[in-house]
Protein backbone atom coordinates (compact mmCIF):
# COMPACT_ATOMS: atom_id res chain seq x y z
CA UNK A 1 0.00 0.00 0.00
CA UNK A 2 1.34 3.25 -0.94
CA UNK A 3 1.61 6.56 0.85
CA UNK A 4 -0.85 8.17 -0.99
CA UNK A 5 -3.62 5.36 -0.62
CA UNK A 6 -2.88 5.24 3.28
CA UNK A 7 -3.30 9.22 3.42
CA UNK A 8 -6.91 8.70 1.29
CA UNK A 9 -7.75 6.19 4.10
CA UNK A 10 -6.59 8.38 6.75
CA UNK A 11 -9.02 11.46 5.11
CA UNK A 12 -11.69 8.99 5.13
CA UNK A 13 -11.98 7.98 8.38
CA UNK A 14 -11.23 11.21 9.47
CA UNK A 15 -14.39 12.55 7.62
CA UNK A 16 -16.42 9.66 9.09
CA UNK A 17 -14.76 10.81 12.74
CA UNK A 18 -16.08 14.20 12.27
CA UNK A 19 -19.47 13.36 10.72
CA UNK A 20 -20.01 11.01 13.88
CA UNK A 21 -19.01 13.71 16.08
CA UNK A 22 -21.12 16.37 14.58
CA UNK A 23 -24.46 13.98 14.45
CA UNK A 24 -24.03 12.50 18.11
CA UNK A 25 -23.70 15.79 19.31
CA UNK A 26 -27.30 17.51 17.13
CA UNK A 27 -28.77 13.50 18.16
CA UNK A 28 -28.34 13.87 21.14
CA UNK A 29 -30.27 17.02 21.55
CA UNK A 30 -33.33 15.95 19.13
CA UNK A 31 -36.98 15.79 20.73
CA UNK A 32 -37.18 12.65 18.93
CA UNK A 33 -34.08 11.15 21.10
CA UNK A 34 -35.94 12.13 24.19
CA UNK A 35 -38.93 10.74 23.16
CA UNK A 36 -37.28 7.45 22.84
CA UNK A 37 -35.30 7.39 26.09
CA UNK A 38 -38.48 7.28 27.72
CA UNK A 39 -39.81 4.49 25.72
CA UNK A 40 -36.48 2.62 26.16
CA UNK A 41 -37.31 3.37 30.53
CA UNK A 42 -40.89 1.39 30.41
CA UNK A 43 -39.17 -1.95 31.28
CA UNK A 44 -37.74 -0.53 34.26
CA UNK A 45 -40.96 0.88 35.51
CA UNK A 46 -42.58 -3.03 34.51
CA UNK A 47 -39.42 -4.48 36.70
CA UNK A 48 -40.64 -2.06 39.78
CA UNK A 49 -44.07 -2.36 39.35
CA UNK A 50 -43.56 -6.63 39.58
CA UNK A 51 -41.23 -6.40 41.88
CA UNK A 52 -43.37 -4.47 44.36
CA UNK A 53 -45.96 -7.33 43.14
CA UNK A 54 -43.63 -10.23 44.63
CA UNK A 55 -42.86 -8.50 47.48
CA UNK A 56 -46.57 -7.28 48.64
CA UNK A 57 -48.11 -10.53 47.26
CA UNK A 58 -44.93 -13.44 48.34
CA UNK A 59 -45.59 -14.49 44.63
CA UNK A 60 -42.23 -15.71 43.90
CA UNK A 61 -42.90 -18.65 41.91
CA UNK A 62 -41.08 -17.14 39.06
CA UNK A 63 -37.45 -16.78 39.26
CA UNK A 64 -36.31 -12.68 38.23
CA UNK A 65 -34.22 -14.10 35.62
CA UNK A 66 -36.83 -16.27 33.97
CA UNK A 67 -38.66 -12.36 34.07
CA UNK A 68 -35.94 -10.90 32.42
CA UNK A 69 -35.44 -13.50 29.64
CA UNK A 70 -39.41 -13.39 28.30
CA UNK A 71 -39.08 -9.18 29.23
CA UNK A 72 -36.70 -9.44 25.93
CA UNK A 73 -37.82 -11.21 23.84
CA UNK A 74 -41.50 -10.03 24.04
CA UNK A 75 -40.25 -6.16 24.26
CA UNK A 76 -36.87 -5.65 23.17
CA UNK A 77 -36.74 -8.21 20.69
CA UNK A 78 -39.96 -8.20 18.93
CA UNK A 79 -40.26 -4.44 19.87
CA UNK A 80 -38.20 -2.15 21.11
CA UNK A 81 -34.96 -2.63 18.53
CA UNK A 82 -36.96 -2.52 15.95
CA UNK A 83 -38.77 0.64 16.55
CA UNK A 84 -35.13 2.38 17.27
CA UNK A 85 -33.48 0.92 14.39
CA UNK A 86 -36.73 1.93 11.93
CA UNK A 87 -37.03 5.51 13.19
CA UNK A 88 -32.67 6.14 12.93
CA UNK A 89 -32.03 4.31 10.72
CA UNK A 90 -34.42 5.74 7.97
CA UNK A 91 -33.72 8.82 9.44
CA UNK A 92 -30.42 9.11 8.26
CA UNK A 93 -31.56 10.67 4.63
CA UNK A 94 -35.20 11.76 4.84
CA UNK A 95 -34.48 13.83 7.95
CA UNK A 96 -31.97 16.22 5.76
CA UNK A 97 -34.33 15.91 2.74
CA UNK A 98 -37.08 17.05 5.18
CA UNK A 99 -35.12 20.03 6.62
CA UNK A 100 -33.67 20.75 3.09
CA UNK A 101 -29.75 20.66 4.72
CA UNK A 102 -28.78 17.70 1.88
CA UNK A 103 -27.43 20.53 -0.23
CA UNK A 104 -25.06 22.14 2.78
CA UNK A 105 -23.72 18.43 3.49
CA UNK A 106 -22.84 17.16 0.04
CA UNK A 107 -21.53 20.44 -0.82
CA UNK A 108 -18.67 20.14 2.30
CA UNK A 109 -15.34 18.58 0.97
CA UNK A 110 -16.35 14.91 2.57
CA UNK A 111 -17.39 12.19 0.74
CA UNK A 112 -20.81 11.27 0.84
CA UNK A 113 -19.70 7.60 1.77
CA UNK A 114 -18.68 8.55 5.27
CA UNK A 115 -22.00 11.06 6.02
CA UNK A 116 -23.28 7.68 5.89
CA UNK A 117 -21.21 6.01 7.99
CA UNK A 118 -20.49 8.78 10.54
CA UNK A 119 -24.22 9.37 10.87
CA UNK A 120 -24.97 5.77 11.10
CA UNK A 121 -22.13 5.28 14.00
CA UNK A 122 -23.62 8.23 15.89
CA UNK A 123 -27.13 7.30 15.63
CA UNK A 124 -26.48 2.87 16.19
CA UNK A 125 -24.46 4.58 19.58
CA UNK A 126 -27.50 6.36 21.03
CA UNK A 127 -29.47 3.41 20.30
CA UNK A 128 -26.41 1.06 21.90
CA UNK A 129 -26.96 3.61 24.94
CA UNK A 130 -30.89 4.12 25.27
CA UNK A 131 -30.90 -0.34 25.64
CA UNK A 132 -28.19 -0.39 27.23
CA UNK A 133 -29.12 1.93 30.16
CA UNK A 134 -32.68 0.32 30.10
CA UNK A 135 -31.59 -3.24 30.48
CA UNK A 136 -29.21 -2.85 32.74
CA UNK A 137 -31.80 -1.37 35.33
CA UNK A 138 -34.03 -3.78 33.96
CA UNK A 139 -31.86 -6.61 35.46
CA UNK A 140 -30.66 -4.99 38.58
CA UNK A 141 -34.39 -4.48 40.06
CA UNK A 142 -35.81 -8.25 39.03
CA UNK A 143 -32.60 -10.08 40.38
CA UNK A 144 -32.33 -7.89 43.25
CA UNK A 145 -32.38 -10.92 45.49
CA UNK A 146 -29.47 -12.73 43.35
CA UNK A 147 -26.94 -9.14 43.12
CA UNK A 148 -24.04 -11.83 44.29
CA UNK A 149 -24.80 -13.99 41.88
CA UNK A 150 -21.57 -13.24 39.38
CA UNK A 151 -22.81 -15.72 36.75
CA UNK A 152 -26.15 -13.99 36.12
CA UNK A 153 -23.73 -11.02 34.80
CA UNK A 154 -22.33 -13.17 32.01
CA UNK A 155 -25.82 -13.90 31.44
CA UNK A 156 -26.65 -10.23 31.25
CA UNK A 157 -23.82 -9.62 29.42
CA UNK A 158 -24.65 -12.42 26.68
CA UNK A 159 -28.15 -11.17 26.37
CA UNK A 160 -26.93 -7.16 25.41
CA UNK A 161 -24.43 -8.12 23.19
CA UNK A 162 -27.27 -9.99 21.43
CA UNK A 163 -29.20 -6.54 21.64
CA UNK A 164 -26.35 -4.26 20.34
CA UNK A 165 -26.02 -6.75 17.64
CA UNK A 166 -29.51 -6.44 16.17
CA UNK A 167 -29.47 -2.99 17.10
CA UNK A 168 -26.46 -2.42 14.21
CA UNK A 169 -28.04 -5.12 11.41
CA UNK A 170 -31.38 -3.61 11.42
CA UNK A 171 -30.26 0.10 11.63
CA UNK A 172 -27.91 -0.56 9.16
CA UNK A 173 -30.74 -2.29 6.90
CA UNK A 174 -33.22 0.42 7.12
CA UNK A 175 -30.42 2.81 6.49
CA UNK A 176 -30.02 1.79 3.24
CA UNK A 177 -33.91 1.19 2.79
CA UNK A 178 -34.38 5.39 3.30
CA UNK A 179 -31.89 6.36 1.07
CA UNK A 180 -34.20 5.26 -2.22
CA UNK A 181 -37.97 4.98 -0.46
CA UNK A 182 -39.82 7.67 0.30
CA UNK A 183 -42.59 6.36 2.45
CA UNK A 184 -40.16 3.95 4.70
CA UNK A 185 -41.75 4.29 8.00
CA UNK A 186 -44.37 2.58 6.02
CA UNK A 187 -42.37 0.24 4.40
CA UNK A 188 -39.83 -0.42 7.75
CA UNK A 189 -43.46 -1.57 9.99
CA UNK A 190 -44.70 -3.66 7.52
CA UNK A 191 -40.82 -5.04 7.31
CA UNK A 192 -40.78 -5.01 11.26
CA UNK A 193 -43.79 -6.53 12.12
CA UNK A 194 -44.72 -8.22 9.02
CA UNK A 195 -41.90 -10.14 7.72
CA UNK A 196 -39.91 -10.12 10.43
CA UNK A 197 -42.90 -11.73 12.90
CA UNK A 198 -43.81 -14.31 10.34
CA UNK A 199 -41.39 -15.47 8.08
CA UNK A 200 -39.14 -16.63 11.59
CA UNK A 201 -42.01 -19.13 12.26
CA UNK A 202 -41.80 -21.16 8.78
CA UNK A 203 -40.26 -24.33 9.04
CA UNK A 204 -36.62 -25.27 7.38
CA UNK A 205 -34.21 -22.59 5.65
CA UNK A 206 -36.90 -20.24 5.12
CA UNK A 207 -36.85 -18.46 8.30
CA UNK A 208 -32.98 -17.74 7.79
CA UNK A 209 -34.33 -14.95 5.42
CA UNK A 210 -35.21 -12.92 9.30
CA UNK A 211 -32.43 -11.23 10.70
CA UNK A 212 -34.67 -12.28 14.21
CA UNK A 213 -33.80 -15.98 13.60
CA UNK A 214 -30.08 -15.13 13.90
CA UNK A 215 -30.92 -12.92 17.01
CA UNK A 216 -32.99 -15.95 18.22
CA UNK A 217 -30.27 -18.42 17.76
CA UNK A 218 -28.06 -16.50 19.98
CA UNK A 219 -30.27 -16.20 22.79
CA UNK A 220 -30.45 -19.07 25.63
CA UNK A 221 -34.18 -18.65 26.83
CA UNK A 222 -36.45 -21.20 28.61
CA UNK A 223 -38.19 -23.39 25.99
CA UNK A 224 -41.60 -24.30 28.52
CA UNK A 225 -43.92 -21.50 30.24
CA UNK A 226 -43.67 -17.20 29.62
CA UNK A 227 -44.09 -16.86 26.14
CA UNK A 228 -42.11 -19.79 24.92
CA UNK A 229 -44.59 -19.77 21.91
CA UNK A 230 -42.02 -17.05 20.60
CA UNK A 231 -39.92 -19.85 19.72
CA UNK A 232 -42.08 -22.27 17.44
CA UNK A 233 -40.65 -23.76 15.32
CA UNK A 234 -37.17 -21.77 15.93
CA UNK A 235 -34.36 -24.16 14.17
CA UNK A 236 -31.08 -22.06 15.40
CA UNK A 237 -27.85 -21.65 13.95
CA UNK A 238 -24.83 -21.96 14.93
CA UNK A 239 -23.61 -18.87 17.47
CA UNK A 240 -20.87 -18.28 15.49
CA UNK A 241 -22.58 -18.79 11.92
CA UNK A 242 -25.33 -15.97 13.76
CA UNK A 243 -22.90 -13.77 14.66
CA UNK A 244 -20.98 -13.76 11.14
CA UNK A 245 -24.46 -13.37 9.35
CA UNK A 246 -25.60 -10.49 10.87
CA UNK A 247 -22.41 -8.87 11.09
CA UNK A 248 -22.34 -9.70 6.91
CA UNK A 249 -25.90 -8.18 6.36
CA UNK A 250 -24.57 -5.24 8.21
CA UNK A 251 -21.75 -4.87 6.15
CA UNK A 252 -23.89 -5.19 2.98
CA UNK A 253 -26.02 -2.74 3.48
CA UNK A 254 -24.09 -0.44 4.93
CA UNK A 255 -22.03 -0.84 1.58
CA UNK A 256 -25.05 -0.60 -0.85
CA UNK A 257 -26.60 2.68 1.36
CA UNK A 258 -23.10 4.60 0.70
CA UNK A 259 -23.12 3.25 -2.74
CA UNK A 260 -26.65 4.67 -3.22
CA UNK A 261 -26.41 7.73 -1.09
CA UNK A 262 -23.08 8.55 -3.57
CA UNK A 263 -24.50 8.32 -6.57
CA UNK A 264 -27.74 9.21 -6.67
CA UNK A 265 -29.33 12.76 -7.01
CA UNK A 266 -31.82 13.64 -4.26
CA UNK A 267 -34.41 16.72 -5.36
CA UNK A 268 -35.11 19.00 -2.88
CA UNK A 269 -39.38 19.39 -2.87
CA UNK A 270 -40.71 23.08 -1.85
Amino acid sequence: MDRRTKQGIMNFLQSVKLCFSFFLSLGKKSRRTKVFYVISFVPILMALAIKLAQFFYSHRDISGLAIFSNMIMVFYLQFLILILALFFGTSLCSEELEGKTLTYLTTRPVPKSAIILGKYAAYTFLTIIMTGVGLLFTFLILNLDNLLDFSLYVLFLRDLVVLWLGLICYTAFFTFIGTFLKKTILFGLLFSFGWENVIQYFPGSTQRFAIVHYLKSLLKVPTSGGFSFLLFRLEPTPPGIAVLMLLLISGIFLFLACLFFSQKEYILQD
